[in-house]
């Protein structure tokens, strides 16, 4: 349906929203009561290219020196070596630093200033059409010898509230000191300098079309210090229905998105956009209504998601010698070696789940979960929700080691580590505070987007999606 056809009243610009009926399916701007109720709402996100803001690498030479990891993964001895490695290293507009003498926002002023003298010399230069930028990855797991390859593509997306039955669906939540500081870089800077990654249903159509396109050689082509290889190629937009920028835009735009990576930018944006919108009322379809992200699919190339494993502080020594045991209250118990777990807990993770590493200094085991009892004591959520791993620990944390919910969000009795031979050593010394570890496997990622259609969030500390989007490729400038 054209949205000129929409009924009368309804709102330019608004949501997408799928109407998916018995026979056919329609697709318009927005919804009012004057629509069939009989048909079944389904709120789809709006993708479409933009003219990006990228390095030349004329100017820049070795586009490695310029790019970075995303802010938040970023420690300052890295963030040192990153602005220390090429004068326009992206970190310096992406996670400015405190000055001597600066007042506040003094370092956000400065990272908009740096941005824009970076394209008055040419550093950056804004692309003359509109195009998406496909992405891979070649890489391999920590530890491990199998290659791996993601692919996906870098658009703009139309911000939408998040929320069950949007168009853009999160998984986790978010923190109020992450969410300020990134509002006012993005106040100060006005472009998105690191993308938000979301997860598109498996297409078909979607592998095939990059697969093609990333047989031709990339426009990038460069390793970081994890041994990583990023490759990115330009496909310009031809204006037309069948250019395949629009077409991988219109499949990515046919189910709704969820965040993998990038809610705390993404409520940012939200927020910015609220600002903006109070100032430039009149504007239609400003660019501050869109913001960057990588579109990652679910299929042969999908995103590894590595577990966060838990480890855990002031339990006492009494306590932790009754875990093992305790354990068998809620699991099926297999004693072993601290090594014994750790090699078996890196095996390919049982079918369903419900298999735990528990190690402490008096005894470890392999732990898998008895549902039938362990069921009175989880969480209120969907199906998705109550069977993953992690609310299965949050609720053998409480009941076993006293550690609830409140506990775990404020940081007092857990901590996290992403090495399982990590957490062996920090529960074989003594010295070290912690008393126990529990190891997971890692979250699929298809639970990931069935607890986010179901309208849940997971506990903390679930996903930690590798590898992560290199920071520099392309930038969003909030313009035409």
């Amino acid at each position: 349906m054209d949205p000129s056809l929409a009924p009368p009243g309804t709102p330019r610009g608004g949501p997408v929203v799928r109407l998916t009926c018995v026979d056919h399916r329609v697709t318009i701007r927005s919804l009012d009561a004057a629509h069939p109720r009989s048909c079944r709402e389904e709120a789809v996100p709006e993708i479409r290219p933009f003219r990006g803001l990228r390095y030349v690498p004329d100017v820049v030479g070795d586009l490695a020196a310029v790019v970075s990891p995303p802010y938040d993964v970023i420690g300052p001895e890295e963030r040192q070596r990153l602005a220390s490695r090429h004068r326009a290293n992206v970190v310096a507009i992406e996670l400015p630093v405190e000055a001597a003498g600066d007042e506040p926002d003094d370092r956000y002023r400065r990272a908009a200033r740096t941005l824009a003298s970076w394209r008055s010399d040419g550093t950056l230069r804004k692309d003359p059409h509109p195009a998406v930028y496909v992405y891979e990855q070649t890489y391999r797991v920590p530890g491990a010898a199998e290659e791996r390859v993601q692919r996906g593509f870098f658009a703009r997306l139309r911000l939408e509230p998040l929320g069950p039955g949007g168009g853009v669906l999160p998984h986790e939540r978010t923190l109020t000191g992450p969410k300020e500081d990134r509002y006012r870089l993005l106040r100060a800077l006005g472009a998105n300098v690191s993308p938000v990654v979301v997860l598109q249903e498996r297409q078909d159509e979607t592998e095939r079309l990059l697969d093609a396109i990333v047989a031709d050689p990339s426009d990038v082509d460069l390793v970081d210090d994890d041994g990583v290889r990023h490759r990115s190629w330009v496909v310009v937009a031809s204006g037309t229905p069948e250019g395949t920028a629009e077409r991988l835009c219109e499949l990515a735009g046919r189910a709704p998105l969820t965040i993998a990576d990038g809610h705390h930018r993404y409520e940012t944006a939200l927020r910015y956009r609220d600002e903006r919108r109070m100032t430039r009322s009149c504007e239609e379809d400003p660019p501050f209504d869109h913001l960057l992200v990588l579109i990652l699919g679910t299929g042969s190339t999908r995103p590894t998601v590595l577990p966060t494993h838990r480890l855990v502080l002031g339990l006492g020594d009494d306590a932790a010698a009754r875990l093992v045991e305790r354990a068998g209250e809620l699991f099926d118990v297999a004693p072993a070696t601290a090594d014994d777990v750790v090699a078996a807990m890196a095996e390919p993770a049982p079918e369903g789940g419900g298999r735990i590493g528990l190690l402490t200094r008096h005894g470890s085991a392999v732990l898998r979960v008895r549902r039938e009892t362990i069921e009175p004591y989880l969480p209120a959520g969907g199906e998705a929700l109550r069977r993953l791993d992690v609310t299965l620990l949050g609720v053998a944390l409480d009941r076993l080691a006293g550690v609830d919910a409140a506990a775990v969000t404020r940081g007092e009795r857990v901590r996290y580590t992403k090495s399982p031979a990590e957490a062996a050593t920090a529960v074989a010394d003594p010295s070290s505070g912690v008393d126990a570890a529990f190891l997971l496997d890692a979250t699929p990622v298809e639970a990931v987007v069935e607890v986010a259609r179901d309208g849940d969030v997971m506990p903390q500390k679930s996903t930690y999606f590798y590898p992560k989007a290199i920071t520099g490729l392309v930038i969003n400038p909030h313009e035409s």
